[in-house]
């Protein structure tokens, strides 16, 4: 199998097995057979690029009914308020900005950049989520972002001093089609910022979840620096960010219009002494992930045999790699509670387990809640300090399978 970005050939080091469209919730009482794919992962020879091995039709992830919100977390919220002020002051500082932004969700940080005035436009195939940004200010056009559009574009609007994206890139297999769009979008001297999870962080903490349908590749500095040196972009700044379990901000620019931060030569440097893409170090990963599975199996099959109830915590899209692939349903986790109206009343895919209100959680209290929501855990542990006055207990299974009292 060949590499999406340079051909080169593909090493397979993990495969989770059969999956559901991660975000595809079933109504109950709906008896057709899910969608499915082989999420497998492997790892180019050449670019280094991780990437699964099996790609999914990007109609069937991002729709109308596309659940996720980027607003749904305050620290989230404070995060894209945070780079917006960044970037009105820094690169949208000029004399009639325009900034573009790739899967902007339901506008949290362009918001900020449309409430300062600034020119703007979000891009979003997920209608029922782009209808929100609209409903509160935002610009939007209900697209995939990809080379036609982007000459469309600049066509109507000019060019971009900022084209950026949050959770978004890792999610587009075709990403010759989206550099080709930006360097065309780009106003000379712009600049292309993203950030999405880092593969670092992932093989560190072990983080399994963090691959799904819409996580197509993880990306790091060293398989980033190739794929713009290909689209004649070059690196020129990192930021590692603490948010969803470790991302990592890139930044780049037209080859030679920027001097790279010495961050960049850190970061890659760091990434060869921890020989992130050598087979090696993924197939570790991959039997370190095999621990956990059986681990937190256990873990569930003995409370359920001791009579403990336990309750799921965020019917995320990354849960559904954990349930499906540790083959968790109903028996061990008997419902799982969030806060998304979308997610309510249904099933999680392939699991089924049923999706209740935040209100269940209390109704009453399980003796342990099992946080899918992982990346969140400081906020939600401050929001629930009920459950752990009640004596709850939290199951984590990252880095490895722990609890948490509180």
């Amino acid at each position: 199998m060949a590499c999406r970005i340079c051909s080169g050939r593909l090493h397979r080091f993990a495969d989770f097995g059969r999956q559901p469209i991660s975000d595809a919730f079933v109504l109950p009482g709906d008896t057709g057979e899910e969608f499915s794919f082989d999420l497998a992962v492997g790892v180019c020879e050449d670019c280094t690029m991780v990437q699964l091995l099996n790609e999914v039709p990007r109609e069937r992830m991002f729709h109308d009914g596309y659940p996720y919100l980027s607003s749904g977390s305050a620290v989230m919220r404070e995060h894209f308020r945070s780079l917006a002020d960044r970037l009105l002051a820094t690169e949208l500082a000029g004399p009639d900005p325009f900034v573009v932004e790739l899967g902007c969700n339901d506008g949290t940080m362009l918001a900020t950049i449309a409430a300062a005035g600034v020119r703007h436009l979000g891009v979003d195939p997920s209608g029922g989520v782009a209808d929100l940004a609209a409903a509160r200010g935002v610009r939007v056009r209900k697209d995939f972002f990809e080379a036609a559009v982007a000459a469309d574009i600049l066509a109507f609007e000019g060019p971009a001093d900022v084209v950026y994206a949050a959770n978004t890139l890792c999610h587009i297999p075709y990403l010759d089609s989206i550099m080709k769009g930006v360097a065309t979008l780009l106003r000379p001297g712009g600049v292309f910022v993203f950030e999405d999870p880092y593969l670092g962080d992932i093989l560190e903490r072990a983080s399994f979840d963090q691959i799904y349908d819409e996580h197509f590749y993880l990306f790091s500095a060293t398989s980033v620096r190739e794929t713009a040196r290909r689209h004649g972009f070059e690196l020129v700044d990192v930021e590692r960010l603490p948010v969803h379990g470790g991302e990592v901000r890139y930044t780049l620019a037209a080859r030679g219009a920027r001097t790279p931060s010495p961050a960049v030569a850190e970061l890659l440097a760091a990434e060869e002494a921890a020989a992130l893409a050598d087979p090696r170090t993924l197939r570790a990963f991959a039997d370190r992930v095999a621990g956990i599975r059986d681990d937190l199996v256990d873990l569930l099959t003995g409370l359920r045999a001791r009579g403990a109830t336990v309750h799921g915590y965020g019917a995320t899209a990354k849960s559904a790699t954990v349930l499906n692939y540790c083959g968790i349903g109903p028996d061990l986790v008997p419902h799982i509670c969030d806060s998304t109206p979308a997610k309510q009343g249904r099933l999680a895919p392939g699991s089924r387990i049923p999706v209740r209100g935040p209100e269940a959680f209390a109704s009453p209290y399980p003796d342990y809640a099992l946080l899918f929501a992982w990346n969140h855990a400081e906020e939600i542990m401050a929001k629930e300090t009920a459950f752990r006055d009640a004596g709850g207990t939290w199951i984590l299974y990252v880095p490895d399978v722990h609890l948490v009292r509180g």
